[in-house]
């Protein structure tokens, strides 16, 4: 999910909590304002009442049953309450409702009581909640007046009380009040003007994600083409101009650009280098073969010359000693020269399919002869009934497995083995070159194919050029052409496996 995604989520979530965070506030204020524009005018119809007839309690006790037909003739004015004549302690003794109450039934009386203390001034109340005896599961807004008997000297004791019950008739029915006061407080314009509000703010917060997120965009497109064409491409300059802005996405993309500059010119110096590097070695290595190649065939005539000749034994010795360092510095100039050829990068692999187990069966014949001239057994093996084809440059590969058994030999003593196999596993051509022999030092495991990589162990194994490092950096260079794999797992005095991996082809 993109950054300008989560924002534009993060904006609409807001705006819709936001909306019904409008709607509740706004239907709350509108119940309460009810409540209160009831409780207002439930206790002017009580003032009324209770200013014109003061002996309420009397004319029910002289004549209850035209009592409550009176308390209706009442309310002929006010048809959404309900009037209760109660005793004091609560009990139901009169009511104006149709439903038919149990003997003895009462109302809580704290909110009878703090709805009359609220009348006399006692108490300021924006309003009071009370029992409604024909629905008892649900609240209503109430008025109280404390009622005392008619003598001529009135008592200040309560003899009872005149309750009354407030329902507004687009309330009822009373499971339905929350639903229909919802309804009608969103209903017309309202909700109009409030969808529109929504809008608005959700089209200025999208207006003003795009206008944040757009230079992200702009750069990690940027960052995105850089990583794709890399820093020696023709379309590698060919990015957005830097915004001239000066805010902080502008300083950002300047900066970034300022960088990406900075890294093409270091790649330049480096490309260069590497290329003057590469052609240095190549010319060094090409230079030196012939002058190398020609000392090499005079030592030799020297050393024909005095072969078995007593008086020039000292002389033969020290012509034996130059021959074997100057045909060392030969086979690593040769070396040299190959790792500057395959570094190049116009260098193109001939490969071609083939069974790569009888390249293995014709490179253990190639040493076999040196194999048993030293005690070592040498042998090749395919593991598995499936031929392990794959693509490979066929003189480079045997270069490559040739460098791994010239290592093996040098270190395996006499009655050890070598062995060659092949194995198709996972979709994969899986080459291994074994021995038995001093194995290597688990410190020196990381390096091993690292150019001039010489192990200080004794138990270390050179590379097959002259123990200067080279040889394996040559095996490691060849498998990376091939798209391969080289791994090494060995065991100082058990012995080293050297794998290769290559794709099945």
């Amino acid at each position: 999910m993109t950054v300008r995604l989560r924002l534009a989520l993060i904006v609409f979530i807001t705006g819709l909590v936001t909306a019904l965070g409008v709607v509740a506030t706004v239907a709350i204020a509108f119940q309460r304002f009810e409540h209160e524009r009831t409780y207002d005018r439930a206790n002017a119809f009580l003032d009324r009442v209770v200013m014109n007839y003061d002996d309420i309690l009397e004319l029910q006790a002289r004549n209850a049953t035209e009592f409550v037909p009176w308390l209706r003739s009442l309310l002929m004015f006010e048809p959404a309450t309900q009037l209760y004549l109660l005793t004091t302690d609560g009990t139901v003794l009169a009511s104006t409702g149709s439903a038919k109450l149990s003997a003895g039934f009462r109302v809580a009386l704290a909110p009878v009581k703090e709805a009359a203390a609220a009348a006399l001034g006692k108490q300021r109340m924006p309003y009071v909640m009370g029992d409604d005896p024909e629905h008892m599961q649900a609240d209503a807004v109430i008025g109280a007046r404390a009622l005392r008997r008619a003598s001529i000297q009135p008592s200040s004791d309560v003899a009872g009380w005149l309750y009354l019950v407030a329902q507004q008739p687009e309330l009822a029915p009373v499971n339905d009040s929350r639903f229909e006061l919802f309804r009608s407080s969103l209903a017309g314009p309202a909700l109009a003007l409030l969808l529109a509000l929504i809008t608005l703010t959700t089209g200025l917060a999208a207006w003003a994600v795009a206008i944040v997120t757009q230079p992200l965009r702009v750069l990690s497109d940027d960052v995105a083409r850089a990583a794709h064409d890399g820093f020696g491409s023709a379309s590698a300059a060919t990015l957005v101009a830097a915004p001239k802005r000066n805010d902080e996405f502008g300083q950002l993309h300047r900066g970034f650009h300022a960088l990406l500059a900075t890294l093409r010119m270091q790649w330049d110096k480096l490309s260069q280098l590497d290329h003057f590097r590469r052609e240095g070695v190549s010319n060094l290595s090409h230079d030196l073969r012939s002058p190398l190649t020609a000392t090499v065939a005079s030592l030799e005539t020297l050393q024909q010359r005095w072969a078995g000749n007593e008086q020039r034994f000292d002389d033969n010795q020290l012509v034996e000693v130059a021959l074997r360092n100057t045909r060392n510095a030969a086979r690593l100039v040769h070396s040299l020269g190959d790792l500057a050829l395959l570094d190049e990068p116009e260098f193109k692999l001939d490969a071609m399919l083939l069974d790569v187990g009888e390249v293995l069966d014709d490179i253990t014949l190639r040493f076999a002869d040196r194999a048993a001239h030293i005690g070592v057994h040498i042998k090749s093996e395919a593991i598995g009934e499936v031929a392990p084809f794959a693509k490979v440059d066929v003189e480079l590969f045997e270069r490559a497995v040739a460098n791994l058994v010239d290592n093996a030999l040098k270190f395996t003593p006499a009655g050890g083995s070598i062995t060659l196999s092949s194995e198709v596993r996972d979709g994969c051509v899986h080459i291994g070159v074994t021995d038995t022999g001093a194995g290597i030092a688990a410190a020196d495991v990381p390096q091993l194919f690292d150019r001039l990589f010489q192990s200080r162990s004794s138990v270390a194994p050179a590379s097959s050029e002259g123990g200067k490092g080279l040889g394996l950096a040559i095996v490691k260079r060849i498998i990376e052409l091939h798209q391969g794999a080289v791994a090494v797992r060995s065991q100082p005095n058990v012995g080293t496996m050297v794998t290769i991996t290559l794709a099945r082809a």
